[in-house]
């Protein structure tokens, strides 16, 4: 059963043009958003315009788990808190607790 046929039967060149978009909306918001990871790029030296194609994913750094934890409880959100309708947590039995702050749109995908 085909859900979305115009995402689902496209071509391998159309799929990855779709991605490099994406992907270049994803990066300029987190890099004009988010002083993280701002940061993050900047110590490997990239901008949202070193990001041209999904092949430039290499260039971007890693998100790990400690990182959410050294930046409880919302140093990693990127939108304004005003627009934050949905906040999941762990319990951080293992450490600091993880949390994840999500919008509506979030919520609608």
């Amino acid at each position: 059963m085909i859900w979305n046929e115009t995402i689902e039967c496209m071509s391998r060149d159309e799929m990855r043009k779709l991605q490099s978009i994406r992907l270049n909306r994803i990066v300029e918001h987190a890099y004009h958003n988010s002083p993280f990871y701002r940061k993050k790029m900047q110590e490997l030296g990239v901008t949202p315009e070193d990001i041209e194609t999904i092949d430039d994913i290499i260039k971007l750094p890693f998100t790990v788990k400690q990182d959410l934890r050294d930046n409880y409880p919302f140093g990693l959100i990127a939108k304004p808190m005003s627009e934050i309708v949905r906040l999941h947590a762990s319990s951080g039995t293992t450490g600091k607790p993880i949390i994840v702050g999500y919008t509506r749109k979030d919520l609608s995908v």
